[in-house]
Order: structure tokens, then sequence, then C-alpha cells
């Protein structure tokens, strides 16, 4: 198997109508975790993936444990358990420019994930692992799980990607830039936003943002710049990539998990960094053409119609 990670996955409840959710009588369901959402995006680019999580052994656990699996995610290293329930989040659009989000998560099954969750056999069948700054910050054994998950698998020889993701909902500023900070020196491949680079370095520079990163110890940095694509450096060399044409933005949702997933799948099948960057660019603005978190993640057939005619027009999703 080829990229292995490690997180929390929950259930929304998403009212279907417009406005303050204590009028709302009709919810809509979906599966959401930014970890799944990539491992989902790289199977589709013909990734062979591995999770790690714990679920409650409820009937929102299943519902998970079986979509993911039905995406082709391997699941051995996901446990069911009876102590905790399967964590959730509310999704409001309280105007129609406006969407309020509220997490059930503390306590959940995941947040009790420990070093023991982490099996040394299993984590040596891949060759990268695929970590974001979310799981640290749901409780202390979880960032403890993090950082033995990180020793472990450098010690089988494993790449390092590491998205900061930054969720500030759930611990401390000072907590959240210590920590994030000390995963991004762990880290060989580094996918900040530049709101994350200026939280962590007081920088929205794009360049300086890379630097700083570098310095800590990371060998590839790719920034991401939203509509503008992204600037990378990978050894002496930098640039920019950006998407091959501009499209319009349906849901922007899960767009950073499509663009992680086409900039790995890329280092995977041995692009340049400028070409894995630009499919990168590609695979996140085509998530954005389609509502919801993992439903517009593309497959590679996708990206290079994307690549090469600069649209999807003909391409059945």
């Amino acid at each position: 198997m080829d990229v292995l990670s490690i997180g929390e996955t929950m259930v929304v409840f998403a009212p279907k109508e417009v406005g303050p959710m204590r009028y709302a009588q009709d919810f809509s369901t979906h599966i959401a975790g930014a970890e799944t959402n990539t491992l989902i995006g790289l199977e589709k680019l013909g990734v062979k993936t591995g999770w790690i999580s714990q679920l409650g052994n409820d009937e929102l656990g299943q519902k998970i444990l079986n979509f993911v699996r039905g995406e082709g995610i391997n699941v051995d290293s996901v446990k069911l358990i009876s102590e905790a329930s399967t964590g959730i989040f509310l999704k409001e659009k309280f105007r129609q420019d406006q969407t309020r989000v509220h997490y059930y998560r503390k306590g959940s099954a995941a947040s009790l994930m420990s070093e023991a969750n982490i099996d040394e056999s299993y984590v040596a069948q891949f060759k990268y692992l695929y970590v974001t700054g979310i799981t640290p910050a749901l409780s202390a054994s979880c960032k403890q799980t993090i950082f033995k998950l990180i020793s472990t698998a450098k010690s089988l020889g494993l790449q390092i990607v590491f998205d900061p993701n930054l969720r500030l909902k759930l611990w401390s500023e000072d907590e959240a830039k210590e920590t994030l900070k000390q995963l991004i020196a762990l880290s060989d491949i580094v996918l900040p936003g530049t709101s994350e680079g200026a939280f962590l370095f007081n920088t929205q520079s794009e360049e300086e943002i890379a630097q700083e990163i570098i310095n800590l110890g990371a060998s590839t940095v790719v920034v991401k710049l939203g509509s503008k694509g992204a600037y990378y450096v990978h050894n002496d060399i930098s640039g920019y990539a950006k998407a091959s044409k501009e499209i319009e933005v349906v849901d922007p949702v899960g767009a950073g998990d499509g663009f992680a997933a086409g900039l790995i799948a890329g280092i995977i099948e041995g692009l340049s960094i400028h070409e894995a960057t630009e499919q990168a660019c590609n695979a996140g603005a085509l998530v954005t053409t389609v509502k919801g978190d993992v439903e517009g993640l593309p497959t590679k057939e996708e990206i290079e119609q994307m690549k090469h005619t600069g649209h999807v027009d003909d391409v059945i999703r």
C-alpha cells in the first residue's frame, strides 16, 4: 500500500433549509473528515491507502466504516469501541452567505485514541504517512499518538506529509502554534495555506512562509494560494503552478483535501514538483465544482481532461 493516515471522521447533519437551526425540520447526512477525504481522493487517483482510527460501536460508527471501506480504503486498523460514541457535527446555513459549524466530538471514540492504536507491522506496509493538525488537537492522548506514529513511520523509512489544517476551535493558539511547528520539523513535505502561514510565522508572503518551513527541516513545501494556485519549493527548485482553467465555484469545502490528494499522487507517479503541484491545483479546483466534501473528488481521467483541454464538459462523472 502507498499512503497511510490517521484521524477522526464524523457524520455531518445539515438542515435542508436556510436559516437558524432551531427552526429546521429536515436534515441531510454525509461523512466528513479531512484525512479520509484525502484518502478517498487518492483512491480515485489509483493510490492504495489505509486509515487508522477509532469509531463508536454504534450505528453512526458502522455508517462511517461502511462508507470508508466502500471507497476502497483499507480499514484493518480501525477499531470500534463501546466506551464512547462516534463524533458528529452540525453544519448550519444561518444565512444564504453564512455557514456555522457546531462540533459534538469532545470525548468521542476517536478522541480516545492512544499509542496502543499504532501497529508497527501495519505502518510498515506503507510508503507515505499523511497527517494533519486536526488529530493532535482532539485530546492529549491523540497528540501523543500522532508523535508516536510519526516516530514509528520515520524509523520504517516512510515519507511524512503534513497539512497544518488549523482548527482553532479545538485548542488554544499557543498550543496550536507550538505543536504545529514541532510537526513541521518532523515532516518531509508540508502543505500550508497562507492563513496558516500567517498564524505560524506572522507573514502572508508565500515565499517567506516556505522559507520558514524549510528552515524548520522540511525538504518540500507547497503553499496553497486558493484560486491563484500554489507556490512550491523543492530542494533548489521553486515556482508557481495553477489550475489549467478558472472554474465557477459551487462549494469550496474539500478543495484542500483534493489538493493534497493530487499532489501526493503526483509525487508517487514520479511527476516533477511543478507537474505534481499543477495536478494538485486541478484536483482542488474540480472538487469545488460539486457540492459536498468528497463528491467532487476527481479521477485521473478528469484531471487529464482538465489539463489538456481546460474543461471537463464531456467527462461523465
